[in-house]
């Protein structure tokens, strides 16, 4: 199995490029958001993830390992294929989509094309609680993403018992309401909304 491809874009189509690695072309297919970074004749790392089917070997790109694992999540949802993953991926930034997933955004997910309601609700219900590892995926634009110490109070709450949905919206609060401090601090807050 490829796991990574480091190499040159030597040819870009509407959902796919061919890296060239060592005179062999690999045509990989990557999500939209990714392929408008990548351009023809500049140097590429992404990792793989390699699909086998009785009729052909594709390869699924992505510019971090997170993100190749949020693809193997998606396509391990029944009725989700890594065609519509790959849509999926394309119609929100990494960082929204764990986002969505984790508070149940069924809206912002059906804003997605392709993907309905009864979609959004099967990938929320089966995907809620394995993205919650993949909160920390970063975003490329600045500030969009929550400090690491936020990461890491999402993840210690997640850990004790507490719903995704409700971990978010006191989080939340608590940067509305301008609170700062160590972990130990925002910790002792988020606990007081949380009761």
């Amino acid at each position: 199995m490829i796991a990574r491809l480091r190499g040159t874009v030597v040819a870009k189509t509407v959902d796919s490029v061919t890296v060239d690695v060592g005179g062999v072309g690999y045509r990989v297919f990557v999500p939209m958001l990714a392929m408008s970074q990548l351009l023809v004749g500049e140097a590429v790392e992404l990792q793989i993830h390699t699909h086998v089917r009785e009729d052909a070997l594709l390869l699924y790109g992505f510019p971090t390992d997170d993100e190749k694992s949020l693809f193997r999540l998606l396509i391990a949802v029944s009725g989700i294929g890594p065609k519509q993953a790959l849509n999926i991926m394309g119609g929100m930034e990494a960082d929204e989509l764990v986002g969505a997933l984790r508070r149940d955004d069924l809206k912002a997910l059906s804003r997605i094309p392709g993907v309905g309601k009864k979609t959004a609700e099967r990938l929320c219900y089966e995907l809620r609680d394995k993205v919650t590892n993949l909160a920390a995926l970063p975003s490329p634009k600045a500030g969009a993403s929550p400090s690491a110490l936020l990461d890491d109070l999402l993840s210690a709450l997640v850990n004790l018992g507490y719903k995704p949905k409700l971990v978010d919206d006191a989080i939340t609060a608590l940067a509305n309401d301008g609170v700062s401090g160590d972990f130990q601090t925002l910790l002792r807050e988020a606990l007081k909304r949380l009761r």
